[in-house]
């Protein structure tokens, strides 16, 4: 399986060879009319008996081959075709009577062992029924074909074999379509993961971009020194975005708490929100770190774009972070019908069995997101 296509890798030489030996190692048991077929005292016997078994024996190992090629695509075997081709197996097998005598009843472990890897459980339980049968009629018809129970045994020994290899097959059939769905949703979980990444960079950082925007056009007038300096943040704004972006994209983006909180100070103060930030941060391990960070960035651009607050507030403790407001709260009751953002933070809280709870502050007022550590009252 191929993880970056979600398609089968193609099957090697070494295993393409594996699968006809698999099948021409079992003519070995073919020596018996062969031999029958070469001490034939007539020329004609001996050239249609040996022509006869050497044709069966490459039909069989291509028939074999057809359906492993089939069942290893994924793809059904065409119960017409298998029909027509065991049916051409056993004429062909009939045609090496003369040269064979009796001892072409040998070909009907090969029927009955392709018939149960190519047909249907009940159409192939017939046709190993019929060729088990028939040594044991055909003796009692045909005067000097002595009845051989080795036959009988071999055909049903084979069919059994076969059994186990065509379940088997099948087994490995649905395996590797399992492998190929795992990959599908592997890629799709990757974009998925990527889209919510991009989400969240852009949306805070273009969030931020349009209010200091339109900060600046409203200073141009009254202070152009202002508007200047906000402007030239902007462009910086854009430029770190589009960097994001990039190494997002290139899997390297590294968020950290520190930082965020540094971009939460500016973006407040764009919006002209009031930021209560801690002075200092206690000492994280990485994976919290970047989580914490990542709860900042999505309470914050959340904070900006829909709270209408006066003040915002972020805490950081050792076992979690909390960013709450004196906005107006949750939209709705049901605080978990949460945008892009908050589904991506939920996921990444979920990596390290840490919890995400959305609601408003203890007081009954404003909005409140906290990301804690496991065991961490909620």
């Amino acid at each position: 399986m191929d993880l970056s296509t979600g398609q089968p890798r193609p099957v090697s030489r070494h295993w393409r060879f594996t699968g006809w030996l698999l099948a021409a190692v079992w003519l070995f048991f073919l020596n018996v009319p062969l031999a029958t077929a070469l001490h034939q005292p007539h020329l004609w016997r001996r050239v249609l008996g040996v022509a006869a078994l050497v044709a069966f024996g490459v039909g069989y190992v291509l028939l074999f081959q057809w359906a492993r090629q089939l069942r290893q695509a994924l793809r059904p075997i065409p119960v017409r075709r298998a029909r027509a081709g065991l049916l051409l197996l056993l004429a062909v097998g009939l045609v090496s009577i003369p040269g064979t005598d009796g001892d072409w009843l040998a070909t009907l472990v090969y029927v009955a062992a392709a018939a149960v890897f190519l047909l249907p459980s009940r159409e192939a339980l017939a046709s190993v029924v019929v060729c088990a049968v028939t040594p044991l009629v055909a003796s009692s018809l045909v005067p000097g074909w002595e009845a051989e129970s080795t036959i009988v045994f071999a055909v049903l020994l084979a069919s059994f074999a076969m059994f186990g290899v065509s379940r088997l097959a099948q087994r490995n059939g649905e395996l590797q379509a399992a492998q190929q769905e795992i990959g599908r949703l592997a890629v799709a979980e990757e974009r998925a993961r990527a889209a919510r990444d991009l989400h969240d960079i852009l949306g805070h950082s273009l969030t931020v971009v349009a209010i200091k925007a339109e900060l600046a056009g409203r200073l141009i007038e009254v202070d152009r020194e202002r508007a200047a300096i906000e402007i030239a943040e902007v462009e910086a704004l854009a430029r770190a975005a589009l960097s994001d972006v990039r190494q997002t994209v290139g899997a390297y983006r590294e968020v950290t708490l520190v930082g965020e909180l540094a971009g939460a100070r500016s973006a407040l103060a764009a919006a002209g929100i009031a930021a209560e930030l801690p002075a200092e941060v206690p000492a994280l391990p990485d994976e919290w770190d970047r989580l914490f960070g990542w709860a900042v960035r999505e309470g914050v651009t959340n904070v900006v774009r829909h709270s209408a607050a006066r003040c915002c507030t972020i805490r950081v403790y050792p076992d979690r972070v909390e960013v709450s407001d004196d906005g107006r709260g949750p939209s709705t009751p049901d605080a978990d019908t949460a945008g892009h953002g908050l589904v991506g933070l939920r996921e990444r809280a979920r990596r390290l069995d840490a919890a995400v709870t959305v609601g408003r502050r203890p007081d009954g007022t404003g909005f409140l997101l906290r990301v804690h550590a496991p065991g961490e009252a909620r």
